[in-house]
């Protein structure tokens, strides 16, 4: 008897044996075949953030916009020219230009604002719509915003103004805008434009024919950068060069700098640039500023932004 117990006991540590090894081989496999279906997993993508820290560029936008349900309330204000030094106080007490204006972004990557200002009595609606983000691995290198403007003169029609019918109000403002965030501490953008007039100055010729004195279209380029002096201030320094060649009032380019104070709700820049304008095709078509003889204009820039 003793025999028997000892050798069913030895065959079933055998069985016992053998089905480990083949439940361990069973295993192997079916772990290699997982291996070789299941696809890999791909990595979400990362963008770069706070390219700029808001909006505005100085008298440009900025590639920047805001994430979905943020609303924002904007006070831009440029004094006149410094060159009357101490007479004006530097422009202070001279003639200025102000904007009222607010934006919305009702879905991802889409923006609509609408503003008032006081030259003309203008009042505009616009867009600015995000196309291509930069990423964190720089497989996308540069960030790529449009931003489009439609403007209207709302000031009551008399024989001193030169407008004959309701479409003579309107001027027009298209921008691309091309950005990288370089380093932590530099973002750079360029962003080539086109402005459109649907009347522009004339004059009467030596024949008696009244010429057009401007192009009704202008194409204009503005190179742009922020350099981060701190957790919540920056210096920025933009450049605006026109490119079309007008018959008679050529625009004068743009030499402006900023200092930009940030927090998570207000954006605040104190402005020095020879733009005294406040809306982009004003200011790219009509500028008659010099700063090479020092018609340069103080400003600031004011925003709030709210969260829904």
């Amino acid at each position: 008897m003793k025999r028997v117990k000892y050798y069913l006991s030895t065959v079933q540590i055998k069985l016992a044996v053998l089905l480990f090894l083949c439940f361990s081989i069973g295993m192997t496999e079916l772990k290699a075949q997982d291996s070789t279906n299941t696809a890999p997993v791909a990595k979400k993508k990362q963008f770069v953030k706070n390219t700029f820290n808001g909006n505005l560029l100085i008298d440009n936008q900025s590639v920047m916009v805001p994430i979905k349900g943020t609303f924002e309330f904007y006070i831009q204000h440029r004094f006149g020219t410094v060159s009357n030094g101490t007479t004006d106080l530097f422009g202070i007490y001279s003639g200025a230009n102000m904007r009222l204006s607010a934006s919305y972004v009702p879905v991802k990557n889409l923006q609509l604002g609408f503003g008032s200002t006081n030259d003309r009595m203008q009042v505009d609606g616009n867009l600015k719509y995000s196309i291509l983000k930069q990423t964190k691995d720089k497989k996308i290198p540069v960030s790529v915003t449009f931003y489009g403007d439609a403007a209207m003169d709302t000031r009551a029609k008399n024989s001193s103004l030169p407008i004959v019918t309701t479409s003579d109000r309107f001027s027009f403002f298209s921008q691309l805008i091309i950005a990288s965030k370089v380093c932590d501490f530099f973002s750079l953008q360029v962003s080539p434009s086109i402005s459109y007039y649907n009347n522009v100055p004339a004059y009467t010729d030596d024949k008696g024919n009244v010429q057009p004195a401007m192009e009704n279209q202008h194409v204009a380029i503005s190179v742009g950068g922020k350099i981060r002096l701190s957790e919540g201030m920056s210096l920025l320094l933009n450049y605006d060069q026109p490119l079309t060649q007008h018959p008679m009032y050529n625009p004068h380019p743009n030499l402006s700098a900023a200092l930009d104070f940030n927090t998570s709700g207000h954006d605040f820049q104190i402005t020095f640039g020879n733009y005294g304008y406040l809306l982009q095709q004003d200011n790219n078509v009509l500028n008659q500023n010099d700063f090479t003889k020092g018609q340069y204009c103080i400003g600031f820039n004011i925003s709030r932004l709210w969260n829904f």
